[in-house]
């Protein structure tokens, strides 16, 4: 995966995220509401650009960007509301490209998880860790 973007549910979890994968040597910087504008503008361009491998965001992205061509999304906490889920996975497969949403759901969250299958009409494909391909 070298063109990957990340929610989390929160400002401290996008930044512990982020930290995480540049502790692993994977090149990722967070975006949200506490960065400055100018910032968030400098990152989001990098990344759209290929200039950043990984961005971590809060739902301050899941709504009005388009990042041509992002073959990757990744959930890696639930949102609070199926609408919020629908609009962080439609950042990926846009205008006829292939993209794949990945959702990672613990135990605690099944319940949560088929509450939004329920709510958006749809079951989503499951995969244990060991079947997951990339």
């Amino acid at each position: 995966m070298t063109h990957v973007l990340i929610f989390t549910s929160s400002v401290a979890r996008a930044d512990r995220v982020a930290d995480k994968l540049r502790k692993n040597g994977i090149d990722a910087k967070s975006i949200h509401r506490k960065k400055t504008q100018g910032v968030r503008t400098d990152l989001l361009t990098k990344f759209k650009y290929g200039k950043l491998q990984v961005l971590v965001s809060t739902d301050l992205l899941s709504r009005g960007i388009d990042i041509e061509g992002l073959p990757y999304v990744i959930n890696y906490e639930l949102p609070r509301s199926p609408k919020t889920y629908i609009h962080r996975i439609g950042r990926t497969g846009r205008a006829e490209n292939k993209g794949e949403a990945i959702t990672l759901v613990s135990p605690v969250e099944e319940h949560h998880f088929r509450t939004i299958e329920n709510k958006i009409k749809r079951r989503v494909p499951q995969a244990s860790p060991g079947e997951l391909d990339f």
